[in-house]
Parts: C-alpha cells; structure tokens; sequence
C-alpha cells in the first residue's frame, strides 16, 4: 500500500499567541507535519484557491486546515463555506477552533462541512488534549485523491 503525500497543516488564525499556542501542542503531540500559517483569510483564500479562484492549485495537495472564526478580514463561515463549495478542497478536513461557543455557530459550522469544533481559549490541558488528538488524527488520516 503506497502512503499518500504528508498532509500539510493550513493554520489560518490572526492571534500570534494561540497560532503559536497551537503550533507548540501540535508538535508536542509529535506532529512534524509542514504548518503553513496566514494571519487573514484573503491570503489563506489566495493559497488555497490560487491567483484564478479555481482551486485547481490545490488539486494534488494534502491539506488539513485549522480555521479561526473570527478573522480581522472576513467571517471564517465564509470561509469554511469556499472551503467545501470548492471541488479541489472539499476533501480537506476542517478544525474550526474559535473563541466562539454559540451552540447556533457550532451547529452552522458542522452543516456546512466542519470536522471538528473546539472553543478556546480552552484550559491549557484541554486545548492539548484536543491538539494531540487532533495529532493522532493527523497520524491516520488519508485524504483520498481526487481522481
């Protein structure tokens, strides 16, 4: 059995202290995946969609994408909805890690495709509980190729 491309870790959070934060439990977790973080979503659009919009930049990548809510450019909904609207991403798991713990904001984001929900600021242990397990997600997870 031939293992897929690594997953590369798309951190899209404008807080340095929780991008950091989450970065040092992934890698606590044992994680040594590439974390490619954007501190706005128009540049983790840019990325994720490519100059044209299309998505087609990201067909062969591996991606899981840990999303903030709260951006200081545009609403991480929208976001998480280009996200799974997209034939190139749609695949692409989502952790949606907010300040936010509105049960309706909750509820939308799984509708619209969210794999896991985690509020932070969490207590410490909590948060790094969710990361590794977050990290032994990271560990098994295949994201099947687009044919």
């Amino acid at each position: 059995m031939t293992k897929g491309k690594p997953v590369s870790i798309i951190m899209i959070e404008d807080d340095e202290g929780h991008a950091r934060l989450i970065e040092k439990n992934i890698r606590r977790a044992g994680v040594s995946n590439e974390i490619i973080p954007f501190a706005n979503g128009t540049d983790a659009l840019n990325y994720l969609f490519g100059a044209d919009g299309s998505g087609t930049v990201s067909a062969g990548r591996q991606l899981l994408i840990l999303l903030d809510l709260n951006l200081p450019d545009m609403g991480g909904v929208d976001i998480l909805e280009k996200v799974k609207a997209n034939t190139h991403t749609k695949r692409s798991p989502v952790v949606v890690l907010t300040t936010t713990d509105d049960s309706r904001e909750i509820q939308r984001c799984y509708d619209l495709g969210a794999n896991v929900y985690i509020t932070k600021p969490v207590d410490y242990d909590g948060f790094a509980h969710a990361i590794r397990q977050l990290g032994l997600f990271f560990s098994v997870i295949q994201v099947p190729e687009t044919p």
